[in-house]
């Protein structure tokens, strides 16, 4: 088989990278090992940048999103239960964010590439990436016990942070910066209404909380915990009790409860591997970097990649320039590191750490107090949080 780009991984980062190659004419095949079923079924973030919406429209998959999504002109932060709220589109000239989880933007893209004839090969396994230093770079695998080969001229490594294509960069090439941050997330997901109609995140002396949502009746709400926390010891009903507590009576007063439908405990953790280029070989999204979920920076930086992967595969192709191939790696970078810092900062803002002393605490106080009362806090955290621009 032969095409133009090969691209590893079905996540949002592949199929819309497959979806901006089509739209341009050029052969691609996105090879992932896992079923349809269960990457369609992956519960993840849900804040939608202004970038990623715009994507999903240049691609011709927003109608749904438009249709169910839930536009937020703002976001509210609480410190011990006192709750203000950061007016997103009235700092940043009406910028909005979109609600709409990551598992319905996933089918809107597997769909899509069913409709237009876009090769997604799900269960391919034992994925082998050859030559990626080559002008003839290759890979191959194999699907219902039938080894495969495409030829190709790029690979577009979108395979996640367990993925293989980062690996393929070798060592000495290859430089990792890491942060794991001491505590981790549980979530909740539930078929009830919101218990506000924007995002509330809390610093709460028991620890961070988030209360946000997938529509207007589901519910998606978060806890600081352990790293080791035992799952199992957290019925719905403590998991309730909890949220009440750290979200606040204005919150608690909204608060509708009900059985959860899906429960876990999620690491927080910084990470990015550099460069984000081997030869022929592109790296985008989770692949590259981590951002800890707090200001859901990952699916954007995933979209942000793509665009600028397309941009510069488009321009090869169209043009004959590889310089934005050339400059792919940095560029991404650039805007990676900008909400790597904003998640780290954010994360650091709004969680009570291990080791916090009253020291460390009285400044997370004093950061909370100067973004309530100066409205150029307020526009620096509101014009991050919607999605600097692509530069």
């Amino acid at each position: 088989m032969r095409t133009g780009v090969a691209i590893i991984g079905a996540g949002p980062a592949g199929l819309l990278l497959s979806q901006l190659l089509q739209g341009a004419g050029i052969a691609c095949i996105v090879l992932e090992r896992r079923s349809r079923r269960h990457v369609e079924s992956r519960i993840r973030a849900g804040v939608l940048e202004q970038v990623t919406v715009g994507l999903m429209e240049q691609v011709g998959v927003g109608a749904r999103m438009r249709r169910e999504g839930l536009p937020h002109d703002g976001f509210n932060l609480a410190s011990d239960g006192r709750l203000f709220r950061i007016d997103m589109a009235g700092l940043t000239g009406g910028a909005q964010v979109m609600i709409y989880g990551q598992t319905e933007l996933t089918r809107d893209l597997i769909d899509a590439a069913q409709e237009r004839g876009t090769a997604v090969e799900f269960e391919s396994q034992d994925v082998t990436l050859g030559a990626v230093e080559t002008e003839r770079p290759f890979v191959t695998y194999t699907r219902n016990g039938q080894p495969l080969r495409v030829d190709c001229d790029f690979i577009a490594g979108c395979d996640g942070s367990h993925g293989i294509c980062r690996l393929a960069i070798p060592e000495g090439h290859r430089r990792s910066f890491e942060r794991v941050f001491p505590f981790g997330w549980l979530g909740i997901l539930a078929d009830v209404p919101p218990c506000a109609p924007e995002l509330i995140y809390s610093n709460h002396e028991r620890g961070f909380a988030l209360a946000s949502m997938r529509s207007h009746t589901r519910s998606r709400y978060y806890l600081q915990c352990a790293i080791d926390e035992d799952l199992t010891a957290w019925s719905d009903e403590r998991i309730w009790a909890e949220l009440a507590l750290r979200l606040g009576p204005e919150a608690e007063s909204g608060m509708r409860r009900g059985p959860s439908i899906e429960k876990s405990i999620t690491p927080l953790r910084s990470f990015v591997s550099e460069p984000m280029r081997w030869g022929r070989l592109f790296l985008a999204g989770d692949a590259a970097h981590l951002v800890p979920p707090t200001g859901a920076k990952g699916l954007n930086l995933a979209a942000s990649d793509v665009h600028f992967l397309a941009q510069a595969l488009i321009a090869h192709y169209r043009d004959g320039s590889d310089a934005a191939l050339d400059g792919y790696s940095g560029r991404a970078l650039a805007r990676v590191w900008k909400a790597e810092r904003f998640s780290w900062w954010f994360t650091s803002l709004t969680h009570r750490f291990p080791d916090m002393d009253p020291f460390a605490r009285k400044m997370q106080i004093a950061e909370l107090d100067y973004i309530r009362s100066s409205r150029t806090a307020q526009t620096m955290l509101a014009e991050n949080y919607v999605g600097l621009p692509l530069a």
